[in-house]
């Protein structure tokens, strides 16, 4: 007996960074899906361990980010959405990468069940566009308030097109809203 494929995964113009695609199984009751694997990992022809899980609950048009962690404590990130929608970016923060300085946008929800696969020396964001939504995130490194760092959500030389009104600001927090510019952030070698 053969073992259904769990996933399949699209690469995105982040080097290493994938929109994993769970197989959903689904009848007359409702669906089946695995909602994370080790063997994902595997596939994805990454070596990390995820250590930590983390929730959050946010409601419309809150902004967390652009986060990261550096050192020995940057962060490997899986990441989807339970409840509600969401516009997922992710930067390249590695001066090494063919990728470093550009961005990838993706909207996740808890109807399709993607996730994304982000590697470390990235930063990672989130903008809510359901009335709220709840968020996971599994991660390789435990939060380190001393290795943390933002990048400004607007710089303007990323030129993120977030999916806000003309003039619209988004919620954010104090230390989203004073966050560095992609030219003098931290970045990873």
């Amino acid at each position: 007996m053969s073992i259904p494929k769990s996933m399949s995964s699209d690469a995105t113009c982040i080097a290493g960074c994938s929109v994993i695609k769970p197989a959903i199984f689904s009848d007359h009751r409702g669906y089946f899906l695995e909602a994370w694997s080790e063997n994902w990992l595997t596939q994805l022809g990454s070596g990390v361990r995820l250590v930590q899980d983390n929730q959050s609950r946010s409601l419309r048009n809150v902004l967390r980010g652009l986060h990261y962690q550096i050192g020995s404590a940057a962060q490997a990130k899986l990441v989807w959405v339970t409840a509600g929608r969401v516009f997922d970016v992710v930067v390249d923060l590695r001066q090494s990468s063919k990728s470093f300085g550009k961005w990838f946008g993706h909207y996740l929800d808890a109807d399709s069940c993607e996730r994304i696969w982000i590697p470390e020396g990235c930063a990672h964001g989130f903008l809510v566009v359901s009335e709220q939504a709840d968020f996971q995130y599994k991660v390789s490194t435990p939060y380190s308030p001393s290795h943390e760092r933002s990048l400004s959500w607007k710089d303007a030389s990323l030129a993120i097109d977030w999916p806000l009104a003309p003039g619209q600001m988004p919620i954010l927090s104090t230390k989203d809203a004073s966050a560095p510019t992609f030219p003098s952030c931290d970045k990873f070698a």
